[in-house]
């Protein structure tokens, strides 16, 4: 390949993860990129999982064996199995030298290798490819995992210059993988609480939007519970702000844990002493069970005062929820009404027939302060 084409498929590598939405996008683009550029047929990214001690693939790409998926979900190798992901890579750099790609085939070692390495031959033999070239991904310093590209038995063997655009092509993804992770950290950072940990209320907002359309379209059983930690005022006003973090941090643990009884369901704080449970699929039976759940044990919290919590479900009848919006007032007025009769169990929006007054608040037009809190004072 000459040099123009070469920088060519340098560009379109670094756009193609450039473009990708997700980590899966990204890894794909990076295993295509070099599959093309090293006129390979098939490609794979893999990423070293030091605490684990493998190497797990991310992505395959090209002309994939029976065993092999496109985004496997258990594809592990152990590492004493290719040592030269530690021991190699650490003499080469210790020697002043860089993380440099090699070749092998079927056949046994070639190019650039670091010696012969009988599991890498083998499976290159059981699938019948004839040589791979692998190149170390370097992130931070620190070897991050492999890009691995390979060509069929027959076609000619990657050439010494094949490797080294290889440790080139590794380089370009080790950059596109930085960026994508920065990416989704800052993604995670808009859509959770800083405190808890939880979802925040931007991500409640989105899920809960996309759930009432799939309610809309499929039917799918929509729930939501809100619920309002007790006592945090007293706790702030006496014991500090620290003592009342520490009390928000606690609920948060509990209301994770609740949640985890709902198979899918999104744990969350709404800001304040607000929280809510968002469940999607799951009959609203489970739900209650996990309400009440929660109310148990935000009762037993040490500092708080317990915890009141309104359900509101599309398996209640409830009327026509034609929004996320709706199905909100119904769960803060049932969460209210739990606050103003200070029940220590979940109040469930509809429960009570058609004539329920929880739905009959949810549904009166709003006074002209903000809605939130518009029930406060409101209910029997």
């Amino acid at each position: 390949m000459g040099e123009d084409k070469r920088l060519i498929a340098v560009v379109a590598l670094a756009q193609g993860m450039a473009a990708a939405h997700t980590p899966r996008e990204c890894w794909r683009a990076a295993a295509l990129g070099a599959c093309h550029a090293l006129d390979g047929s098939f490609a794979a990214l893999s990423v070293w999982e030091r605490e684990l001690g493998r190497l797990r693939v991310l992505a395959n790409v090209g002309d994939r064996a029976p065993d092999e998926e496109e985004f496997p979900e258990a594809e592990t190798y152990p590492v004493h199995q290719f040592p030269e992901i530690t021991e190699f890579l650490h003499e080469r750099w210790a020697g002043g030298g860089g993380p440099n790609a090699w070749v092998e085939t079927a056949v046994g070692a070639s190019a650039g290798t670091p010696g012969y390495l009988h599991q890498r031959v083998a499976a290159l033999r059981r699938r019948g490819r004839g040589c791979c070239v692998v190149a170390p991904v370097v992130l931070h310093g620190r070897a991050w995992g492999e890009l691995y590209v390979a060509r069929e038995g027959g076609a000619p063997v990657f050439a010494r210059a094949d490797s080294d655009f290889a440790t080139v092509l590794a380089a370009v993804v080790a950059a596109g993988i930085a960026q994508t992770e920065r990416l989704e950290e800052a993604r995670r950072l808009a859509y959770t609480d800083a405190l808890t940990g939880l979802a925040n209320r931007r991500a409640v907002d989105v899920c809960l939007e996309e759930a009432v359309e799939r309610h809309r379209a499929e039917g799918v059983a929509v729930s939501l519970v809100v619920c309002d930690l007790n006592g945090l005022k007293r706790v702030n006003d006496t014991l500090g702000h620290a003592v009342g973090d520490r009390l928000l941090e606690r609920f948060g643990s509990v209301l994770s844990l609740c949640g985890a009884m709902v198979p899918g369901a999104l744990a969350a704080r709404l800001g304040g002493d607000e929280f809510c449970l968002l469940a999607v699929g799951p009959p609203v039976g489970d739900v209650l069970k996990a309400a009440d759940e929660l109310c148990r044990r935000a009762g037993e919290l040490e500092l708080g005062e317990g915890v009141a919590c309104g359900v509101a479900s599309t398996e209640e009848p409830i009327g026509e929820v034609g929004d996320a919006r709706r199905l909100f007032r119904l769960a803060d007025a049932a969460q209210y009404r739990a606050k103003a009769m200070r029940l220590d169990r979940p109040v469930l929006a509809g429960r009570e027939g058609p004539d329920d007054p929880v739905v009959r608040l949810a549904d009166e037009p709003p006074p002209s302060r903000a809605e939130r809190r518009r029930f406060r004072g409101r209910l029997p």
